[in-house]
């Protein structure tokens, strides 16, 4: 029997350690929290100092009776929850709810799930940080009394799910972005661009008019001054064209610049997020799932399982001394010593929010290069975890050393200018070479403009001071200001990041609230709300504008932060925060007025309009007539009314009836149209391939996964277990000898979309098959 209980949040974190620590441990999980307030009622008496009434959840009752039983068995028991204060509230949960002797309860945390890590954080016990604890009971009461006092109110007066504390903000900034966006006028204004080449040469070069009497030329979008000027209209562009159409065209100066383009630090959680999102389409909370596995622990062959990242829920761009020496040795093997900066980066954040107890999201080992351990991996978490690795790698590494050449070139009182820079030295650009800042907005188009004026990436012919250029065409171009952009889920989670609302861990916790809340929908990768939104957001900046004040969030964000420092008291804080908000409350009851959000669709009773309204199972309509009309439509998971019942061409297997195409809480489906028979099944999208698998005879069909991404599987999975299933779709004819068979192994092809071209492969992972495409090929 085990000696020594440890006790960690996730089963899967559960299985890594247990390989690491070997048979004198027995590991298990809590799978996270074990005890919280209760779920139908405020759980915290205001009167007794805001004592909070917990409660063990009810479907983690067998789990806290099964650690109870080796918590009293084992000598020592380990409480290893995540190194953060949610994990240390789990730690404190779980010593109240054991009720063991303090001497044989230690609190141990790690950064990475590395033996080295794992076997140093059992050598250095520490006791519970009950600084940390009161923090996150503070976080949890006031956001229980949020939620709890202000979302009744809602369900009442315009049938809002519910209001939080900083999703609230959230949704505020997204509504207030949208009303800068429908009241933005935009500007008009011309650029103009020459299109030069030498005398005798056939390599054209683009320099955007820069200076016109003496004057820069700006974009409208940008800020004027007294020796600036905007072209504000196709007749002033003209009048300038004139001018100087009969002008030569003569290099004016040369210059040339060197310059260093630094690495950008490690991630930190929002970075990551940010990045993900641009560089791979992940929305946030896809990031944190993927990070998470990496952190769990990846099985890598004889390795076994390892921890692949730190933890990943961090504000912080410290890294470890020793994790800094590994990679500049790993850097100077493989790249070069020139590739090794002189002395070690130091990467500090300047927010006043900024806790230093984590490091920054970094590979555990450098030596565990993507590529080295890409068979281990699922395409998601290679695809992350290759981009965690070359952030923090080209972090520890040497500037890029770069050269811009700029010519200006004048004609008349015209003078242009193009640019050209060169890389000089790589340095870190080798390994990462993505923007120094991430981008991060899908619609930002001011970047589009300053371009406009000031010239694309190109390279520059050598040229000399005083030679006159071929002039091959010159013309104006349109352009008009753009409205501030949408936000997009990395660009809400930068902005929350700079207000310093929220915390790491609760970023993609905000985002997927106010979208399952349908206060928000995405539209085209980016965060619009909705009707019911925007009303919500009316009702509290009239009656809450205290609660969904960014400046109010961000404070309340530090005294939560000063509790874990120990220069507040949890209690205090919240008697301060109560005591006025309650005031605020009870204006609100008196004096907010019921919003009736109004639909496109009319009453099929009675013709009056229909209105959104919520109930717990989701958005429907209702007549606004009721309770004289009780009319009601469901609504789809789209917002859109589900459609009637359509006749399909299917058949019942149970008693040959037609079968109808029935829409339910999983989109369509087939369904008897006989109402004594209870018959119903998926409705199959057949691709016209055969199951590869022999002894199957089933066909590949088109499907959803959970997540609602389209993958190809067998027909016959319910019936016999088929596990054919593919991420790419099956080749259907045109592939080699005009087939879908692979040449090699005779195996079923598959279409391949992918970057660098696409091809088609042979389905069977065994075989290495691939070529690519003919144009010949059909897909399903």
């Amino acid at each position: 029997m085990a000696k020594y209980l440890v006790i960690v949040e996730s089963p899967h974190k559960a299985k890594t350690i247990s390989k690491i620590l070997g048979k004198d441990f027995h590991v298990k999980a809590s799978v996270g929290h074990v005890r919280d307030l209760p779920r139908n009622k405020l759980g915290v008496n205001v009167r007794k100092n805001f004592e909070p009434l917990y409660e063990i959840l009810k479907e983690k009752e067998p789990i806290v009776k099964e650690l109870k039983e080796a918590a009293d068995e084992a000598e020592q028991v380990y409480l290893a929850p995540d190194p953060d204060r949610e994990g240390e509230a789990i730690a404190w949960h779980l010593s109240e709810i054991l009720e063991l002797p303090n001497k044989k309860v230690h609190r141990i945390e790690f950064n990475e799930i590395t033996k080295n890590a794992i076997l140093a954080a059992i050598k250095s016990p520490r006791k519970i940080d009950k600084r940390l604890v009161d923090a996150q009971q503070a976080r949890r009461v006031l956001d229980r009394l949020v939620g709890y006092k202000i979302s009744p109110l809602l369900w009442r007066k315009v049938n809002g799910r519910s209001a939080g504390r900083v999703q609230s903000v959230a949704v505020r900034l997204i509504c207030e972005r949208e009303a800068e966006i429908e009241s933005f006028d935009a500007k008009e204004y011309w650029s103009i661009k020459a299109e030069l080449s030498r005398s005798r040469s056939k390599q054209a070069f683009i320099a955007p008019l820069y200076k016109y009497d003496g004057k820069r030329v700006i974009a409208a979008s940008e800020k004027s001054a007294a020796n600036t000027m905007i072209i504000d209209s196709e007749k002033a562009a003209n009048k300038i064209l004139k001018a100087i159409e009969s002008e030569e065209f003569k290099v004016s100066s040369l210059t040339e610049k060197t310059s260093q383009r630094q690495p950008s630090p490690p991630f930190i959680t929002s970075t990551l997020q940010r990045e993900a999102s641009t560089a791979l389409g992940y929305a946030v909370k896809k990031t944190m799932q993927v990070a998470q596995t990496l952190y769990e622990g990846v099985e890598l062959g004889a390795a076994g399982a390892t921890g692949l990242i730190t933890y990943m829920r961090t504000d912080s761009t410290r890294v470890a001394e020793s994790a800094q020496e590994e990679a500049l040795e790993y850097i100077k093997n493989r790249y070069g010593k020139e590739y090794c900066p002189d002395k070690p980066r130091v990467y500090t954040r300047k927010a006043k929010n900024v806790q230093d107890a984590h490091e920054a999201i970094r590979p555990t080992s450098p030596e565990n290069s993507p590529e080295s351990i890409k068979q281990y991996l699922s395409n998601d978490q290679f695809k992350l975890y290759k981009l965690i690795w070359e952030r923090f790698m080209a972090s520890q590494m040497s500037a890029a050393e770069l050269l811009t050449r700029t010519a200006e070139i004048s004609a008349g009182d015209a003078v242009f200018r193009a640019s050209a820079t060169e890389t000089k030295f790589a340095g870190f650009t080798i390994v990462y070479n993505r923007p120094t800042k991430s981008a991060v907005s899908e619609t930002e188009s001011e970047n589009a403009e300053d371009g406009e004026m000031s010239g694309e990436t190109q390279s520059l012919p050598e040229l000399s001071k005083g030679e006159a250029l071929k002039l091959k065409d010159i013309k104006p171009n349109q352009h008009f200001t753009q409205p501030p952009p949408r936000f997009s889920e990395a660009s809400l989670v930068k902005t929350l990041e700079e207000e310093g609302i929220g915390r790491p861990s609760t970023y993609a916790a905000t985002v997927t609230t106010i979208v399952d809340r349908k206060y928000v929908e995405r539209v085209n990768k980016t965060l619009v709300p909705t009707k019911l939104g925007k009303a919500v957001n009316l009702l509290l900046v009239e009656h809450f504008s205290g609660i969904v004040d960014v400046t109010f969030t961000r404070d309340m964000e530090q005294k939560l932060d000063m509790i874990e420092e120990d220069q507040v008291d949890w209690h205090g804080m919240l008697k301060e925060f109560y005591q006025p908000f309650g005031e605020t409350l009870k204006k609100a009851e008196e004096n907010m007025n019921k919003v009736i959000i109004l639909s496109d669709q009319q009453c099929p009773a009675c013709g009056e309009q229909m209105a959104i309204r919520s109930s717990r199972f989701g958005q429907f309509l209702g007549c606004i007539k009721y309770p004289e009309c009780t009319t009601k439509i469901a609504l789809t998971k789209e917002g859109t009314p589900v459609p009637e019942d359509r006749p399909s061409e299917e058949k019942c297997t149970t008693c040959g009836a037609d079968m109808l195409i029935r829409y339910g809480r999983y989109g369509d489906y087939l369904a008897c149209s006989k109402e004594e028979c209870t018959e119903q099944r998926p409705i199959l999208k057949l691709t016209g391939v055969k199951c590869p698998r022999a002894e199957c005879g089933g066909d590949i069909v088109e499907k959803k996964s959970r997540r609602g991404k389209i993958f190809y599987g067998c027909s016959m999975y319910s019936k016999n277990q088929c596990t054919s299933a593919y991420w790419y779709p099956p080749v259907i004819s045109g592939g080699p000898n005009n087939s879908n068979k692979c040449p090699s192994c005779g195996t079923m092809l598959i279409y391949k979309t992918l970057k660098r071209g696409d091809q088609i492969a042979c389905s069977n992972k065994e075989c290495t098959f691939a070529q690519p495409i003919t144009g010949e090929e059909k897909h399903a």
